[in-house]
């Protein structure tokens, strides 16, 4: 492990889209992104989902990397749920065949959405549902921080329809917690998890994260026995993306603070040995399921999908992302909003849909997303003839080292290759071969 882990445990992109972030290049004006939500929404049979981005958190947790606006000043909730109301209301002005259209998924991600008053998250979820209609079984989810969620949200988001429900857990053990400045004793999960069970929650996901300072086999080992104490549906184990250039709040511990490259590997390998024993199924990248989630049956069935939102178990045609930060996606374009939440409310103050960036992708990017998407959701993917040559140079070495196999025009990551996965799939990454980055942009891949 620790020669193969030297080697090949180098920057690389997530790859929850191609062309990744840094190579948006092409952007969108605002009306072309109006005409492409216009096309894919057209046909009857086309998905949409709704991803709802709520940056606001009480405190900061130093490991975090999303987008996110540290205040417990509760008076931003107002201006920018209606923000938020007011972007929808001008999609649903501007996109002919949106109004009405089958709502198939609905996320709410931040950030912690259940910063909002019971009011506010009400009127936001029910101004959508009220302007959309939903589709013959629903997906709905929330992400919650068991510290700040309280028992009448979660009545709430169930009455409106919602039966997953994702917990920020990241570590169970106190030290941990402490450095990374989320305390969270064991009971504010159980109480959560088992609220939301009563409830009538169907899936419950866990978020945990392996990396984090001072984490330890024996903590490790504490976390997962813990967690199976409450078996949750799903769990996200990620490993934890250390990018201070971007993130300057993990310069609060150290890089001596972190568990060095093998003893992190250790850690994930630690956790899925425990996960499997106990009936989980290891999907994708970083995701495990119970045999009856309907994650795992997508995975078997080959209907596994992933986008900006994680994994689910449907593919949609069309993702709009409402809020600050949020990303949208068509099978054309990605396009984003604006990232500070105060210039985002200005645009839509001024009546202007609060685009940023974004890119239009050409034939070959549709091409090379969708091969990097069938790898990233079935450890395999048919290599077009045309790009078998350069497929197999590219990962020549890794082939050596018995990471990846090819099947006739199949290639195939193997047990022993599943680490590396972000590795495999740079073979597809034609602007990331073209143009290496200057300074650092990516995490480590493993």
């Amino acid at each position: 492990m620790k020669h193969l882990l030297e080697k090949y445990d180098t920057p690389a992109p997530r790859y929850t889209s191609y062309p990744t972030v840094p190579y948006w290049t092409d952007s969108p004006t605002t009306e072309e992104c109006i005409e492409s939500l216009d096309k894919y929404l057209s046909p009857k049979e086309s998905k949409l989902a709704l991803y709802l981005h709520i940056p606001f958190c009480e405190t900061l947790c130093t490991f975090c990397g999303c987008n996110t606006s540290i205040t417990k000043n509760h008076s931003v909730e107002e201006p920018y749920v209606t923000a938020i109301q007011k972007e929808l209301a001008l999609y649903i002005q501007r996109v002919q065949n949106l109004k009405g259209k089958e709502l198939s998924e609905l996320h709410l991600g931040g950030g912690s959405p259940t910063y909002l008053s019971d009011y506010n998250l009400q009127s936001t979820i029910e101004f959508i549902l009220n302007q959309l209609a939903p589709a013959n079984d629903p997906q709905y989810s929330i992400e919650v921080d068991p510290r700040r969620t309280r028992v009448s949200q979660l009545g709430l988001l169930h009455k409106l329809g919602f039966k997953r429900i994702s917990l920020g857990v990241q570590d169970f053990d106190p030290e941990v917690q402490r450095l990374v400045n989320r305390i969270q004793p064991f009971e504010l999960t159980e109480n959560i998890t088992l609220e939301a069970r009563s409830l009538g929650f169907d899936s419950v996901n866990f978020d945990l994260i392996y990396g984090l300072p001072k984490q330890s086999l024996d903590s490790m080992k504490y976390t997962m026995e813990k967690t199976l104490e409450l078996k949750p549906d799903r769990i996200a184990f990620y490993s934890y993306a250390h990018v201070p250039w971007i993130k300057a709040s993990q310069r609060l511990f150290t890089e001596a603070d972190l568990p060095e490259p093998t003893l992190k590997r250790e850690l994930y390998e630690l956790g899925r040995s425990i996960l499997e024993k106990e009936g989980y199924r290891e999907i994708g990248m970083d995701h495990f399921a119970l045999p009856h989630d309907k994650l795992w049956k997508a995975f078997h069935s080959k209907q596994l999908h992933r986008n900006f939102m994680g994994y689910s178990d449907s593919k949609t045609d069309v993702m709009l992302g409402l809020g600050s930060s949020a990303i949208s996606e068509t099978p054309n374009l990605f396009f984003q909003n604006i990232k500070l939440e105060m210039k985002y409310r200005k645009s839509l103050v001024d009546g202007n849909l609060p685009i940023f960036r974004g890119h239009k992708l050409t034939n070959t990017d549709q091409l090379r997303k969708q091969l990097i998407l069938d790898l990233m959701t079935s450890w395999q993917v048919v290599v077009p003839n045309d790009l078998q040559n350069h497929v197999k140079g590219f990962l020549q070495e890794m082939e050596s080292d018995k990471l990846v196999t090819w099947k006739e025009g199949t290639l195939i990551v193997t047990e022993l290759g599943k680490p590396y996965l972000r590795i495999v799939a740079m073979a597809f990454d034609e602007k990331l071969q073209k143009s290496q980055p200057t300074g650092p942009v990516f995490s480590k891949a493993i």
